[in-house]
């Protein structure tokens, strides 16, 4: 396993990560959640990604008694805040009122004294942007979380994150989760030119377009039993994705895989993985197989031509 620094800090995350988004504590069952976060332990992944919301803070407490196996020290733990956790005017967003409780929350369901990474799980619209970030810089001083984070924010939204930290002497957020993979490259545009510019790290999700490109779906066939694309939580994630031009490109990009010697997941990962601005790939397994395959992408560098001949595919030229 490499590991690369999450975004300009000094701390060293596996460029491979594992998340809990519609697995743990629901989608499987605690014990085969346990042992897929124990195998991708053993694979020498060290950052670990949950939220409030998944299963209303069941997933938190999947991963946390999980983990509870190995020092502290030796994994990088984050969570976030935003959905809703209840019903009251304030269960949701991002004021102070709800980050500074959901975040001792978080610290009881998962067992621990401290959050590594604590993420701002959307933009929240009604809250000052400075009260938000004035919230994460006393729980930083306090010793509750390490690093604050965002999650699918506009690059005009980070940027004001960090005008606002510098002109108020607050802690800066270090990383950007999201969603990106070869089917959505929204953050080439704007996103990651303006982390970049100011060390801005992104950890990805859904770098397997919710399972389209590990190539398991193909054209003209039913999906898979036990696949996410039968499954009615999930569907609607994967539906966005589960195209007959997607699937063609797919197949044409399995052929790259292959002479590559690796497995599809392998590939897409790698292809994520081939920004070094992206400081890891998150993905989510549901067999302690699966993340073991993943982990296996670490370190491929793709070759010159197979990254020209992927972004002829995906081009569709």
């Amino acid at each position: 396993m490499k590991y690369r620094k999450l975004g300009n800090t000094g701390c060293r995350v596996s460029e491979i990560s594992l998340g809990s988004w519609l697995t743990y504590a629901g989608y499987v069952e605690q014990q085969t959640a346990a042992k897929i976060i124990h195998t991708a332990y053993e694979a020498g992944i060290n950052f670990f990604d949950t939220a409030n919301v998944y299963m209303k803070g069941e997933a938190e407490k999947v991963v946390g008694e999980a983990l509870r196996s190995f020092p502290r020290s030796s994994y990088v733990l984050a969570t976030k805040v935003y959905f809703p956790m209840g019903d009251r005017p304030n269960e949701s967003g991002l004021s102070r009122k709800h980050v500074m409780e959901q975040a001792h929350a978080s610290l009881e369901r998962l067992g621990v004294d401290y959050i590594d990474l604590y993420y701002c799980h959307r933009f929240d619209e009604d809250t000052p942007v400075r009260e938000t970030l004035q919230a994460l810089d006393d729980l930083i001083r306090q010793g509750k979380i390490l690093y604050a984070g965002v999650s699918e924010w506009s690059a005009t939204q980070i940027e004001q994150a960090l005008e606002l930290a510098d002109q108020f002497l607050l802690d800066r957020i270090v990383v950007n989760q999201p969603r990106y993979n070869m089917f959505n490259r929204y953050i080439e545009n704007e996103v990651l030119p303006v982390s970049e510019k100011y060390g801005i790290g992104q950890v990805t999700f859904s770098p397997l377009a919710n399972g389209v490109l590990t190539g398991k779906y193909k054209t003209g066939e039913a999906p898979p039993e036990g696949s996410r694309a039968k499954d009615p939580k999930s569907q609607q994630f994967i539906n966005r994705y589960l195209t007959e031009e997607n699937l063609l490109k797919v197949k044409k990009l399995k052929e790259i895989a292959r002479a590559e010697d690796l497995s599809m997941v392998q590939l897409a990962l790698a292809w994520v993985l081939r920004h070094k601005n992206v400081s890891s790939a998150l993905t989510g397994a549901s067999k302690p197989e699966q993340i073991v395959e993943s982990a296996k992408a670490s370190g491929v560098e793709l070759s010159d031509e197979s990254l020209e001949a992927i972004e002829e595919i995906l081009s569709g030229s």
